[in-house]
């Protein structure tokens, strides 16, 4: 454009020096006059179409731009109240279920110990339960009527004398109670010998059991192992079912356990378990079983009767 431009005030000149083409010339100059208006208008047309969408572009990418800056400050807005709202949460669920843990885990401490207690309780009962058992037997020994002389004794019974015969040298209490004292004293022989001395003269009282009990549970203390098991036969096989059974049947399968006799042990301890389980010796006994490597089966009847 600009060299038509600059080309056409000479054209319009030529004509007045060159008298021959002014005539030709002038057609095709406005020709070309027309057709720079025209390119002009377009250009004019096209840098306004193209303003007018630039615009258009800027103002959507303005409003882009807005709306990007809104939905960000709307997730950060979100996100702020999502994370205080999750911190709520938090502190209301989880503080108190730590707590709670903490109280569960305090409450499982406190019945474990109260379990403790209550089993301490048990077994000083059952002990207390043997104490007063053997209390009341040496009161019935203590109440029972004098041994007749052996020429009147007629029959046989409670405080009566032996058919062995012979004048017993103390009385019953006397002599039995002597006996536990030497024996708790550490005086073991003295005391197989009063205990002897009362089975002699009173084999039939109600404490006889204990004194037989007794004599057989210092032999196992001395380690005479076979004379022990001897002694505690005599109590299985001629007091049956009296307080010391139980005792008896756990010492007499710890003696056999002892003397490399685990199968013979464990039956007795099984025939404790069977015929008292709810003796606190039954539990000792279940755990000497286990720790045979053994279980109860079905138990030989009367197996606490028969010599081993």
């Amino acid at each position: 454009m600009t060299f038509w431009r600059t080309l056409l005030p000479a054209l319009l000149i030529c004509p007045s020096f060159c008298p021959i083409a002014t005539f030709a010339a002038s057609k095709e100059i406005l020709e070309l006059q027309r057709d720079l208006s025209q390119l002009e208008e377009k250009v004019v047309a096209l840098q306004r179409s193209q303003d007018e969408k630039f615009s258009a572009i800027q103002v959507l990418v303005q409003q882009a731009l807005n709306s990007a800056k809104e939905t960000n400050t709307s997730v950060a807005v979100f996100q702020d109240k999502f994370l205080q709202t999750f911190r709520d949460q938090q502190k209301s669920v989880v503080d108190p279920v730590v707590g709670v843990g903490a109280k569960l885990d305090q409450m499982t401490t406190d019945v474990s110990a109260l379990r403790e207690s209550v089993a301490d309780i048990s077994s000083q009962m059952g002990k207390l339960q043997q104490q007063m058992i053997d209390i009341g037997n040496a009161v019935r020994t203590i109440q029972a009527p004098a041994a007749a002389p052996p020429q009147a004794a007629g029959a046989t019974g409670i405080g009566s004398v032996a058919p062995s015969g012979g004048v017993p040298p103390v009385p019953a209490a006397t002599l039995y109670q002597n006996a536990n004292r030497d024996r708790n004293g550490g005086k073991d022989d003295l005391a197989l010998q009063e205990y002897g001395e009362y089975l002699t003269y009173y084999g039939d009282s109600m404490l006889a059991p204990n004194a037989q009990y007794f004599i057989a549970e210092i032999h196992a203390k001395q380690n005479n192992l076979d004379q022990a098991l001897a002694e505690f036969d005599m109590v299985l096989e001629k007091y049956p079912d009296n307080n010391k059974t139980p005792d008896a049947l756990y010492m007499k399968g710890a003696t056999l356990v002892k003397m490399g006799k685990r199968t013979q042990g464990k039956q007795e301890f099984c025939e404790l378990v069977k015929h008292y389980p709810s003796n606190d010796l039954a539990n000792r006994a279940r755990t000497q079983v286990k720790a045979l490597g053994l279980t109860c089966g079905p138990a030989a009847p009367a197996a606490h009767r028969k010599k081993t």
